[in-house]
């Protein structure tokens, strides 16, 4: 049996919680003005949210990173010189 995309919300029980942490949690619901479990809930959803996927770089923007720290070099460019006839095949 398959189970359905959109199937009623699941529950958890948590044992064993350390006394202060659960505290902590407390309070930290209190401050938000919600319950426990609501505060539990988001905190659940913010931790295990999708990550955003790091933005696609170019070949040319990973190689620049790399070696930029290196500093540039100034290539001297030698002059141009006029273009020659095509040969010909007479």
């Amino acid at each position: 049996m398959q189970a359905s995309r959109h199937s009623a919300p699941a529950s958890i029980t948590i044992r064993n919680l350390d006394p202060a942490l659960k505290e902590r949690l407390r309070v930290r619901a209190a401050q938000h003005g919600q319950s426990m479990e609501a505060e539990a809930r988001r905190i659940l959803q913010t931790v295990l949210a999708p990550q955003e996927a790091p933005p696609v770089r170019h070949l040319y923007d990973r190689v620049r990173a790399r070696f930029a720290p290196l500093g540039g070099v100034d290539l001297e460019l030698p002059p141009r010189e006029p273009v020659r006839e095509p040969p010909r095949f007479d």
